[in-house]
C-alpha cells in the first residue's frame, strides 16, 4: 500500500478497534471470536496467542497494528512462518513474536521469527485439519481424517524424520503458486476497509457486447413499442373530433385490445415448445416469454387506469344538460346507454378495473414467494372473467381474441385431455439431503420429451388443484420412469416432502391426538408403501401431469461449445441432458452398441464438440443429489475415451474456505494429494476435484475461450442474483447466454 491508502488503513483499522474494543481499548478472545467470525474456536485461540504480544490475555490497539502490520508488509517468508506457529500446536508461542516498539517497524519481528525452531508432529497436523473441516463446513469420516493427515505429512516430511520443520513446509506450499502468491487471514473482513467499486465510463446498456447478446430481445421490444405507439395514434387520431380526453381513452383502448390478446399468445406453451423447433427461435426471443408476460401484464395495468381516468376526465367536460347522468349513474348503470351491448360498458369497464387490479397485485413477487401460492393461483384465473368482460366492453375485441383465443382453448383442451389420459403413479420416493424429494412417475407409453424440458406436476393427496412446474432430471432415452427432483422451498414443495416422510415411530409422542392422527398415518402408508430404506420408499400415488414444455436447454445439442451452469438444484435440467449426451455419444461412437434406448441420430442433430459442467453448492450434502449420476458418467466417459476430455465438470462448494485463506491452506492441500494419490475427490467421491469457494468467473471463461472448441453457449439454471453475475460475464467474453424461465 502506499502512503495515502496505508493512512486509510489505519484509520478503518482503529475505527472498528474502538467498536469492537469498547471502554476498555481492549479486545479479548471472546471479542476475537466474534469479530473473526470464525467457526471454530481452534483458529481463534491460535491468531489470538499470536497477537497478543505481552500475554496479557488481551490485545490493545497497538499490537493488533503490529501484528497486521507483519501480515500485510511482510514478505511470503514472514506470512510463512505465522502459518508455521498456528500449526505447531505445542509450540510454545514467541511472545517477542512482536516487538513493543511504538512504531510500526517490523524487521525485530521479523528477524525474531527467522531464528526460531519448531517442528509440526502428525498429531498437531491432524488436530489442524480436524479445525479445517469444521471451519469448512465438511464432514468426513475420522478414518477420511487420517488418510488426509499422512497424505500431507509423508509429502512434507522430506527427510522422514517424523516432524515437519519450517523450511519442509516452505518446499511444500512452494508446489501450490496460488497459494503462496494470496497467502492472506482473509476471515478478518472487519479490518478490511470497503472496496469502491468504480463504475465503468460507459452504462452497460450501451456497449456492444450487451446489444449483441440481446439483440433479439432488443428488437422484439423496440417493435413491441412501435406497435403499440402505432396502435394508440391511430385510434386517437380517428376520434380527434371528440376531444382529447375521447383520443386518449379510445387509444390505450385499442392498445389494450391488443395487449390483453397478447399476454394469452404468450402462455401458449404448446405453441412455443413446437415453435422452437423453427426458425422463429433465431429471430424472436421465444426464452423470454414468461419475463414478457410479466412486463405486458403490468402494461396492461396502466393501460386500464389511464383509459379508466380519461374516461371520467370526459365525464367533467359533457355539456351541461337536463338530461346528464349523475357521476355514480355514469359509471355504476347501463342509463347513461354507453357501449355496444345494452350500455354496458361503464358498469363492465369498473368490473374489469377492479380485476386487473387484484391479478397484479396477487402475481407480484412477494406473494408468489412468500409461500401463497394458492392466492396467485386462484386471483390469476380470473383471466377468463376479464377475457369475457371484454368481449362485452370493448366492440372490437373480439376481432383481436378470436383466433389467439381458439388456439388457447385447443391448448387447454388437449392440456386437460392428455394430463387425464391413463393411470399416473408416483411408484418410488427418495428423501434427498436438504429436503429435496426425488419422485419416480411410471412413464405413459406416448409420453416423449427433449432433455431439460419441463412438466406441470399435480399430486391429488397434496393439494387437488395445484399445477407445479418442475423439470424432468431423467434423459429421454430412460424408457420405463420419469425422475423429478423437488426442493422444498414453498408451502407446496414442504407439504410434498412431509407427506412422503416416514412417521416417526408412535411411542415417543405422549399427545393423544397427535399419537392417534400418526397411526391414521403409519396404517396409511403400511397399505401404500414398503419401507426399503430410511429415505426410500416404494408406493403406488396418483399423480397427473401436464406437458412437456420446452426450453433454452433445447439448443445445447445444436451448440458447439456447451457450458452447463447449475445452482443447487438448478443441476435438474443438466442432469437429463448429461445422460442424454453420453447416450447419444455412445451411439455415435459405438453404433452397434445395441442399446433399445438409443434414439437414431442424423448427422446434423449432434454438433457438440465440447461440454463443460459447473455446479455450485453451498455445503457438502447438496453434492449427494446427483453424485451416483455424476459418477456414472464419469466412468462411461473413462471407458469411451473420448479425446480431449469432451466433458469435464467442475465442482464449487462456496461453504469451504478457499486455498488462499491462511485457515485452509492445509486442508485443501491435503485434499489435492489425496485425490491424487486415490483418484477421487474425498468430499463428493467423484474424480473431479471439489473446488473451495466460488468460482472465478472471469478465468473460467478465459479458460474456455481459449480452447477454441466453437462457438461458446452458457446456460444457466439457479438463482436470479447469480445469473446476473453470469451474464455480465458472459457479455464480456462474447458468449450466447440462456437462462431457464418458469
Amino acid at each position: 500500500m502506499n502512503i495515502d491508502d496505508d493512512t486509510q488503513w489505519l484509520e478503518w483499522v482503529t475505527k472498528q478497534f474502538e467498536s469492537i474494543a469498547g471502554e476498555d481499548k481492549e479486545i479479548d478472545l471472546e471479542e476475537f471470536k466474534t469479530a473473526l467470525k470464525v467457526k471454530e474456536s481452534f483458529f481463534a485461540e491460535r491468531f489470538f496467542a499470536l497477537f497478543d504480544s505481552d500475554g496479557s490475555g488481551t490485545i490493545s490497539l497497538d499490537e493488533l497494528l503490529k501484528a497486521l502490520n507483519l501480515l500485510i508488509h511482510g514478505d511470503e517468508t514472514d506470512k510463512l512462518r505465522f502459518l508455521f506457529q498456528v500449526y505447531d500446536v505445542d509450540g510454545k508461542i514467541l511472545k517477542n513474536l512482536l516487538t513493543p516498539t511504538c512504531h510500526l517497524d517490523i524487521n525485530a519481528a521479523v528477524l525474531s521469527m527467522r531464528v526460531r525452531p519448531g517442528s509440526i508432529d502428525p498429531d498437531e497436523l491432524r488436530t489442524v485439519l480436524k479445525s479445517c473441516l469444521k471451519e469448512s463446513a465438511i464432514s468426513l469420516p475420522e478414518e477420511k481424517l487420517d488418510d488426509l493427515t499422512l497424505a500431507l505429512f509423508e509429502s512434507a516430511d522430506k527427510d522422514n524424520s517424523g516432524s515437519i520443520t519450517f523450511e519442509e513446509l516452505r518446499e511444500e506450499l512452494e508446489r501450490f503458486p496460488e497459494v503462496m502468491e494470496n497467502l492472506t487471514i482473509s476471515a478478518a473482513n472487519w479490518l478490511k476497509p470497503p472496496t469502491v467499486k468504480q463504475k465503468s465510463h460507459t452504462p452497460r446498456y450501451l456497449t456492444p457486447a450487451y446489444w449483441h447478446n440481446n439483440r433479439s430481445k432488443l428488437l422484439f421490444m423496440g417493435g413491441y413499442l412501435c406497435l403499440n405507439t402505432l396502435l394508440f395514434t391511430l385510434a386517437a387520431l380517428q376520434h380527434a373530433p371528440l376531444g382529447g380526453w375521447v383520443m386518449v381513452a379510445k387509444g390505450c383502448g385499442q392498445c389494450l385490445n391488443f395487449n390483453c390478446t397478447f399476454l394469452g399468445v404468450l402462455m401458449l406453451r404448446r405453441c412455443l415448445t413446437w415453435l422452437r423447433a423453427t426458425w422463429v427461435a433465431k429471430v424472436f426471443p421465444l426464452d423470454q416469454n414468461v419475463i414478457f408476460h410479466q412486463l405486458v401484464g403490468y402494461v396492461v395495468g396502466a393501460l386500464t387506469a389511464v383509459h379508466t381516468g380519461a374516461h371520467v376526465g370526459n365525464f367533467g367536460e359533457l355539456t351541461q344538460t337536463q338530461n346528464r347522468p349523475a357521476l355514480w349513474e355514469y359509471l355504476f348503470t347501463t342509463w347513461p346507454g354507453i357501449g355496444w351491448i345494452h350500455g354496458s360498458a361503464s358498469i363492465t369497464g369498473i368490473a374489469l378495473q377492479l380485476l386487473v387490479c387484484v391479478m397484479l397485485v396477487c402475481s407480484s413477487t412477494f406473494v408468489r414467494k412468500s409461500g401463497h401460492f394458492e392466492v396467485f393461483y386462484w386471483t390469476h384465473l380470473s383471466y377468463i372473467f376479464i377475457w369475457a368482460l371484454l368481449v362485452l366492453h370493448g366492440p372490437n375485441f373480439w376481432k383481436w381474441f378470436v383466433v389467439p383465443g381458439f388456439l388457447f382453448v385447443v391448448e387447454k383442451t388437449i392440456g386437460i385431455a392428455v394430463s387425464r389420459m391413463g393411470g399416473l403413479y408416483i411408484v418410488e420416493i427418495n428423501l434427498l439431503p436438504s429436503k429435496v424429494t426425488h419422485l419416480v412417475i411410471k412413464r405413459p407409453q406416448f409420453f416423449h420429451y427433449k432433455p431439460g424440458d419441463y412438466v406441470y406436476l399435480n399430486i391429488p393427496a397434496i393439494a387437488k388443484y395445484e399445477w407445479h412446474p418442475f423439470t424432468i432430471s431423467s434423459a429421454p432415452e430412460q424408457q420405463d420412469t420419469i425422475w423429478l427432483h423437488i426442493r422444498s422451498r414453498g408451502q407446496w414443495t414442504n407439504r410434498l416432502y412431509e407427506y412422503f416422510r416416514w412417521p416417526e415411530p408412535l411411542s415417543q409422542d405422549p399427545k393423544r391426538l397427535l399419537r392417534n392422527l400418526r397411526k391414521q398415518r403409519y396404517h396409511k402408508w403400511t397399505q401404500v408403501s414398503a419401507k426399503l430404506s430410511e429415505n426410500h420408499r416404494v408406493c403406488n400415488i396418483k399423480c397427473y401431469i401436464n406437458g412437456p414444455y420446452g426450453t433454452p436447454t433445447r439448443r445445447i445439442f445444436t451448440s458447439e461449445h456447451a457450458v452447463l451452469v447449475g445452482a443447487g438444484i438448478g443441476i435438474t435440467p443438466f442432469a437429463s441432458i448429461l445422460q442424454s449426451i453420453m447416450y447419444r455419444m455412445r451411439k455415435q461412437n459405438n453404433p452397434c452398441c445395441g442399446y433399445s434406448w438409443c434414439e437414431s441420430l442424423k448427422d446434423d442433430e449432434m454438433k457438440l464438440r465440447k461440454v463443460d459442467f459447473i455446479w455450485i453448492n453451498r455445503d457438502q450434502k447438496s453434492f449427494e443429489w446427483f453424485v451416483s449420476l455424476l459418477t456414472k458418467l464419469e466412468m462411461d466417459q473413462a471407458d469411451e475415451e473420448l479425446e480431449g476430455h469432451f466433458l469435464e465438470m467442475h465442482m464449487y462448494m462456496t461453504s469451504a474456505l478457499s486455498k488462499n485463506d491462511m485457515k485452509a491452506i492445509g486442508l485443501q492441500m491435503a485434499l489435492d494429494l489425496l485425490a491424487q494419490k486415490e483418484k477421487k475427490d474425498s468430499i463428493t467421491g467423484l474424480r473431479t476435484r471439489t473446488q473451495p469457494g466460488r468460482p472465478d468467473w472471469s478465468k473460467v471463461f478465459h479458460k474456455m475461450a481459449e480452447e477454441n472448441k466453437g462457438k461458446v453457449q452458457v446456460f444457466f439454471c439457479g438463482s436470479p442474483a447469480l445469473a446476473k453475475v453470469v451474464k455480465a460475464h458472459c457479455e464480456h467474453f462474447n458468449f450466447r447466454f440462456f437462462k431457464e424461465n418458469f
